[in-house]
C-alpha cells in the first residue's frame, strides 16, 4: 500500500479500542458471544467519535472473537466515506499479553500512520497503561466496555516502547 499524501507528516497514532458491550448467552464459547444492542450502538458512537476527532485508522488490527469483529463492523459504517482501512484479524489480539500486543504493534509497516488496536480486557488496558509515559486520564479500572485510548508514539513502529496517551472516550449511544 502506497502511503497516502502527506502521510509522513502525520504524527504516529495508535487507537485502543476495547470491545463493545457483549452478551453472555449459554453454551456459546467466549470467542463466539456476540454484542448486545447497546454495544452495537455502542460500536457506531465510538466510530463516529474517531471521525469527529480525526482519528481514522490506516490499519485495523483486531481480534478474531465474535464481539470485536461487530465492534470493528458498527466503527467501519460510521467510517464510511472517511476512510477504507486495511483489516488483519490477529489471534494474539485475543489469548495475548499486553507483551505480545506491543511486539504485533512494532511489526506495523511504516506506510501506516494511524492504526486501531480491538481487543480484550484486561490485556488491552494494561497495555494502554504500560505504553502511556504522562500519567494520562484513563479510568483506574482501565478501558470500559467501548473504551477508547488515543496514543502518540514518538518513535517509528519498531521502536516503539511508550506513546503519551493524548485523548480518551467511552461511547455511549
Amino acid at each position: 500500500m502506497a502511503p497516502l499524501t502527506g502521510a509522513a507528516t502525520r504524527p504516529r497514532t495508535l487507537v485502543l479500542l476495547r470491545h463493545a458491550k457483549a452478551d453472555r448467552p449459554a453454551g456459546l464459547s467466549d470467542t463466539d458471544r456476540p454484542l448486545t444492542d447497546r454495544g452495537h450502538a455502542d460500536a457506531a458512537a465510538a466510530g463516529a467519535w474517531l471521525v469527529n476527532h480525526g482519528y481514522v485508522p490506516d490499519l485495523v488490527l483486531c481480534s478474531p472473537a465474535r464481539r470485536t469483529r461487530q465492534t470493528w463492523h458498527g466503527v467501519a459504517v460510521a467510517l464510511a466515506g472517511a476512510g477504507s482501512p486495511v483489516v488483519r484479524y490477529e489471534r494474539s489480539l485475543y489469548e495475548g499479553a499486553p507483551g505480545e500486543l506491543l511486539a504485533l504493534i512494532r511489526s506495523v509497516e511504516p506506510e501506516f500512520r494511524t492504526v486501531l488496536v480491538i481487543g480484550h480486557n484486561p490485556t488491552i488496558s494494561q497495555l494502554s497503561e504500560q505504553l502511556d509515559t504522562g500519567g494520562g486520564e484513563v479510568d483506574s479500572d482501565g478501558l470500559r466496555t467501548c473504551g477508547i485510548a488515543v496514543h502518540q508514539p514518538e518513535a517509528d513502529w519498531p521502536d516503539t516502547d511508550t506513546a503519551k496517551l493524548v485523548a480518551a472516550h467511552t461511547a455511549r449511544a
